[in-house]
């Protein structure tokens, strides 16, 4: 029994790491779309979406099996219950390269903007950040969690200052309002994926250490 339960459990293990590569590169390939203005790439993301959707699916019914009929403890009930968790991030991660495709494709018929934004550097921001998420889910090192914890704060600063500049685009350029628009919405997609990169991470740490990150960040704005 003791075996079938871990066999089971690194089953659902491996298949959160699967949804995971298929998340990070579904955002990798939507911003390919945007940086390149092709529909033809976006739209791959589009149809790919029913993947990751299938494994939450998968996912969701394997943790209630573990939890119904095994009632595992300690270090493995925070395995499932985490694993839960990063299933739902993981989704959600899928439906944000859907929002990052659909703007590609309204971006793509139109003359790039004569603006720098901080967007391409949030893109590799926060690939980078789910990428080590991930890999700190399947090694259990919290250390690296943590790193990607200290990124969500630059993150965010990168998100202001791209919004900042579009507004200002906005301001001086009337026919340039829509494609700005559309940059807005892919720096706020971008931040929400290093969120939820953030939350991965956050419970890793809580699988190695059995201790809660979330929304214990010091009056200096410093993490644990």
């Amino acid at each position: 029994m003791e075996r079938h339960f871990h066999q089971e459990l690194e089953a659902l293990k491996s298949n959160i790491v699967r949804m995971a590569t298929l998340a990070e590169e579904a955002i990798a390939d939507a911003m390919r779309a945007v940086a390149e203005r092709s529909p033809a790439i976006a739209q791959q993301v589009l149809e790919r979406e029913q993947q990751i959707n299938s494994f939450e699916i998968t996912n969701d019914h394997a943790v209630v099996d573990l939890l119904a009929l095994q009632q595992p403890v300690a270090s493995d009930l925070r395995l499932i219950l985490a694993a839960l968790k990063i299933n739902n991030d993981l989704e959600r991660i899928g439906d944000h390269a859907v929002n990052l495709a659909e703007s590609a494709i309204s971006v793509a018929g139109r003359p790039p903007l004569d603006v720098r934004t901080e967007i391409p550097r949030m893109s590799q921001l926060a690939l980078q950040m789910l990428r080590e998420a991930i890999d700190g889910f399947i090694h259990n090192t919290p250390a690296q969690a943590r790193g990607v914890l200290e990124k969500d704060d630059l993150m965010d600063s990168l998100n202001r200052k791209t919004i900042n500049d579009l507004v200002d685009v906005i301001r001086t350029q009337p026919n340039a309002v829509d494609q700005a628009l559309e940059l807005v919405r892919i720096s706020r997609n971008l931040e929400r994926v290093a969120d939820l990169a953030t939350n991965i991470a956050e419970e890793v740490v809580f699988v190695a250490e059995a201790h809660i990150v979330k929304h214990q960040a010091d009056k200096d704005g410093n993490r644990p």
